[in-house]
């Protein structure tokens, strides 16, 4: 039984609905409109912004506070780092 759950992901699934929870309390509403968590491997937040518009501001200017607002959450070992991409 273990190794089934294990091969569920559980832990994993349960992190990244928690992060999306936070995603929407902890951060700016202009924020959340145009960017959400898609996924999280070994440390790295995977990011979705839905334009180039709003990529180019978020890695400028946000990226520190949302990572640092994620750690304040979740401690700096769940997530290490953000990679925004445009969807």
């Amino acid at each position: 039984m273990p190794k089934v759950l294990a091969g569920l992901r559980l832990g994993q699934r349960q992190a990244e609905a928690e992060i999306l929870k936070v995603w929407q309390h902890q951060l700016d509403p202009t924020i959340t409109a145009h960017a959400r968590p898609t996924g999280l491997r070994k440390g790295t937040l995977f990011v979705a912004v839905d334009s180039n518009v709003w990529l180019d501001e978020i890695v400028r200017y946000r990226r520190r506070e949302i990572l640092e607002r994620l750690q304040n959450s979740f401690g700096r070992e769940l997530v290490t780092r953000i990679s925004f991409r445009s969807s």
